[in-house]
């Protein structure tokens, strides 16, 4: 079965299957759940000499792997990444639609959930921030401050909330994975544990029935 094209539109809050787009926020994540056997692929859309980083990883199912294919505008292979249970790639970019993919083709049984975030840099919005700032700011001579400091200040604070923000996604997604690993382990313990204990029983009927026989005077008595 070919890919299916999965594109998402952040802005208006809901997933579609057909053309969209993620919104060109500085950083934008999702969560999916990819059937086994299937391929599912994104859509987003770059300017020129912008910057795309691409961060995944399998929050569960069996091996906790997945391949990952990431494609420029003019379907060249940037990255590809086999089995791989989380990555993260960084790629300038040129106009276009880039697209990447999640393959688990090769499992028959097992679905994954996973999880990206995209972070998008120089998409020219910064600089039309700073017109719109300019708009509503005058008398900085009067003030003796200086307009770049005030809006070098404020992307830095932006920056770093942002980074924030991202690591706090990121720490979520582990979460989410280490508790999928601990509660599958915790399943596993009480199987295992359930059928010791059945064999013990066993073993341990066994050994008093032939104690009993053992003892047991098997003689006729005569009258």
């Amino acid at each position: 079965m070919g890919p299916r094209a999965v594109l998402l539109v952040l802005a208006a809050g809901c997933a579609a299957l057909g053309a969209a787009e993620f919104s060109p926020s500085l950083d934008s994540d999702f969560t999916f759940t990819l059937p086994a056997g299937r391929r599912e692929c994104f859509y987003q859309p770059m300017r020129k000499d912008a910057s795309l980083e691409l961060e995944y990883q399998v929050l569960d199912g069996a091996g906790l792997d997945v391949d990952f294919h990431l494609l420029s505008p003019k379907g060249e292979t940037l990255v590809f990444d086999e089995r791989k249970s989380d990555g993260v790639h960084t790629v300038e970019t040129e106009d276009g639609d880039y697209m990447f993919c999640f393959d688990n083709t090769f499992s028959t049984i097992s679905e994954k959930v996973i999880f990206f975030e995209l972070i998008l840099d120089n998409m020219g919005e910064e600089s039309q921030d700073q017109e719109d700032w300019k708009k509503y700011v005058t008398g900085t001579d009067l003030l003796d401050m200086k307009l770049e400091d005030i809006l070098e200040s404020i992307n830095s604070v932006k920056a770093r909330l942002s980074k924030s923000v991202q690591i706090q996604t990121l720490l979520r997604a582990f979460e989410a994975r280490d508790r999928n690993i601990q509660e599958s382990n915790f399943d596993r313990v009480n199987f295992w544990s359930m059928v010791n204990l059945g064999v013990m029983v066993v073993v341990s009927a066994v050994q008093v029935y032939m104690l009993k026989n053992l003892f047991e005077d098997k003689r006729k008595s005569r009258t």
